[in-house]
């Protein structure tokens, strides 16, 4: 009797309620609920975005040839200021990583320094991200749309892509300024100058011939810059993606680092201190690491596949 007493006993403080499955706290829980299903909504959309690239892989643009701007340099820069905004942001997992490693220490400087400089390296990614957002959506070199809403570049015959600016001015515009030209400008250069022709902006770069491109060209019209309707880079639906995949990212960065502000005044103030534990700061480590590793993935499958 006193054995099937003590293993009922011992079972009731296992399942009575009394204890926390696994010994995970609530908040930790429900943190890992959460990005759970937000990994769901992410692997959502990039699925998306890669069955409709396979599906218009010959409209669908490159990303290297999409951004190539770098602040204060002039010539082109292929995805080079993506991968110094990726380099941030992971080096701001590793600090966020000394946060929490400084609140198991109840080392209330080291937390406040760590965290600081987490917050920097967040805000420094949403600003980028915004520059970004502005020369995607001002345009680079301006395109032409066809008849059939197919977007193709202007090129000279050995597949170069040029300017707007270079076919109509004869010379090509600085890196970065946003020059927009008329339809009819654009049509009278292109008829008048026999070295351009038109280029399809996807994977295969398929050139068209000239004679045809001039067929084309009367009933062509020019795009300047991408929005939800029209994009210059190519394919539409790329634009489309790339303001929902990047938008909804920034959207978690930006929310994380308010957050991380949140955090970082309780800590100055002493909050977590008179708590005797710092897990408040390990619960948003958790969110701001799942937000970085979403970025590995986006920065992976949208610029670089």
């Amino acid at each position: 009797m006193a054995e099937g007493a003590t293993i009922q006993q011992s079972e009731g403080s296992v399942w009575g309620g009394g204890r926390q499955p696994f010994g995970a706290d609530y908040g930790k829980l429900m943190m890992w609920f959460f990005l759970l299903s937000d990994a769901l909504t992410f692997s959502g959309f990039l699925t998306a975005m890669g069955m409709y690239r396979y599906k218009y892989e010959d409209t669908w643009p490159i990303a290297e040839n999409v951004f190539t701007h770098f602040p204060f340099v002039h010539g082109e820069a292929p995805l080079l200021y993506v991968a110094l905004m990726t380099f941030i942001l992971i080096l701001s997992s590793v600090t966020m990583v000394m946060a929490v490693s400084a609140g198991h220490n109840m080392n209330k400087k080291g937390v406040i320094l760590w965290l600081a400089l987490t917050i920097v390296g967040g805000f420094f990614f949403v600003g980028s991200q915004a520059w970004e957002w502005y020369h995607f959506i001002m345009g680079d070199k301006g395109s032409v749309k066809l008849e059939n809403n197919t977007v193709v570049y202007v090129s000279n015959t050995e597949g170069k892509i040029v300017s707007l600016n270079e076919l109509i001015l004869g010379e090509p515009k600085e890196h970065g300024s946003h020059a927009h030209f008329k339809t009819e400008a654009m049509r009278k250069a292109f008829k008048t100058k026999e070295e351009y022709t038109l280029l399809y902006p996807g994977k295969t770069r398929e050139m068209i011939p000239r004679a045809e491109a001039l067929k084309m060209i009367d009933k062509a019209t020019v795009i300047h810059g991408a929005n939800l309707k029209e994009n210059e880079y190519g394919n539409v639906l790329f634009g489309d993606f790339f303001f929902f995949v990047t938008g909804f990212h920034g959207t978690h960065v930006f929310s994380g680092v308010v957050i991380n502000i949140v955090i970082l005044i309780n800590v100055i103030i002493g909050t977590y201190e008179r708590r005797g534990h710092y897990e408040m700061v390990e619960k948003v480590g958790l969110y701001w690491h799942f937000v970085d590793l979403v970025w590995v993935f986006v920065f992976t499958f949208f610029y670089l596949v």
